[in-house]
């Protein structure tokens, strides 16, 4: 009863704008559930599909105060196709980002709202991953979050340290989902967050209680919703959707 990545939910001040921007920066689709929600994901995609993880944006009034927890990397295949892509995002409204990370050989950049994000260095790893090359998380114990994240979803674990730890979907396309140890304490709740779903014929009660047995906790928003709400054990929300 694993569940897969499906997409990264993202709160926004101004969800269609952001989503705009978004949709130019990846060349992807837009589309709306309602007011206060914007999709994205790409042309002709058939969801959900591991060959993407597609992004949501919700809208809410909470203002951005500290670093992501949570970003996406974004793939390039040569150094002019990387210096073409900053340019691009600058033209577009991103801005330099300076997260600490010193002398590096990708670019650190924040959307319109603030997001941060990566520009990375062309490598082969990123080929095939599509514009995102990476879905990323800060977290204290890449070795514990590759136990539970490599649990709980179907994907493969391809690499465990002790700075980080790599999954991919297991069909070896799409982007990767990194765990980067970081010292940053987690404070309040994430903007952005992962979205999980389990597959078609399997019970949502039953793959929740899997999880909270796997390390996660439950948590209850006090509203109704048709989808669970719960964190890994390093507090990170994430929800796990009805299964399709």
């Amino acid at each position: 009863m694993a569940t897969r990545l499906v997409q990264i939910n993202m709160k926004a001040r101004n969800d269609s704008a952001l989503g705009a921007f978004w949709a130019e920066v990846l060349g992807w689709e837009v589309s709306s559930e309602g007011p206060g929600v914007t999709n994205l994901e790409p042309e002709g995609f058939v969801y959900p599909d591991p060959v993407a993880v597609c992004i949501d944006l919700i809208v809410s009034p909470e203002p951005k105060t500290v670093k992501n927890r949570v970003h996406v990397d974004l793939a390039t295949t040569s150094a002019a196709h990387h210096a073409e892509v900053v340019a691009r995002l600058k033209d577009l409204g991103a801005t330099p980002a300076d997260v600490g990370q010193g002398d590096v050989p990708w670019t650190v950049m924040a959307d319109p709202e603030g997001n941060e994000f990566c520009v990375l260095a062309p490598s082969p790893l990123h080929r095939d991953s599509g514009p995102i090359g990476a879905v990323v998380v800060d977290c204290v114990d890449p070795r514990a979050m590759a136990r539970f994240w490599g649990e709980a979803m179907d994907w493969t674990v391809h690499e465990v340290t002790d700075h980080e730890a790599v999954l991919r979907s297991a069909k070896g396309v799409g982007p990767y989902l990194r765990f980067v140890r970081t010292p940053d304490a987690k404070t309040g709740w994430n903007r952005v967050h992962l979205d999980v779903r389990p597959y078609p014929g399997d019970d949502l009660e039953a793959a929740a209680a899997r999880l909270r047995t796997l390390g996660a906790t439950a948590i209850d928003l006090d509203q109704k919703i048709h989808w669970k709400v719960l964190a890994d054990p390093e507090g990170n929300e994430f929800c796990l959707l009805t299964p399709a």
